[in-house]
């Protein structure tokens, strides 16, 4: 079996090219989702709560 793996601090340039890899961060392989609209979900909270309210005084009238 042939090991591949080469020491990086066998001189200067070849060790800061493995460090150089190994900070660099990793590329994504799918772009990042654009940012979501939340006001569909605070309106919806905003209902919820309103009938809530609503079957609390109906329930205790």
């Amino acid at each position: 079996m042939s090991d591949d793996y080469r020491d990086p601090s066998g001189n200067t340039e070849a060790f800061r090219a493995f460090a150089a890899r190994e900070q660099a961060p990793a590329p994504s392989a799918t772009p990042a989702a654009p940012a979501t609209n939340r006001m569909p979900l605070l309106i919806g909270g905003v209902v919820v709560a309103v009938v809530v309210v609503i079957v609390l005084v109906l329930a205790l009238s």
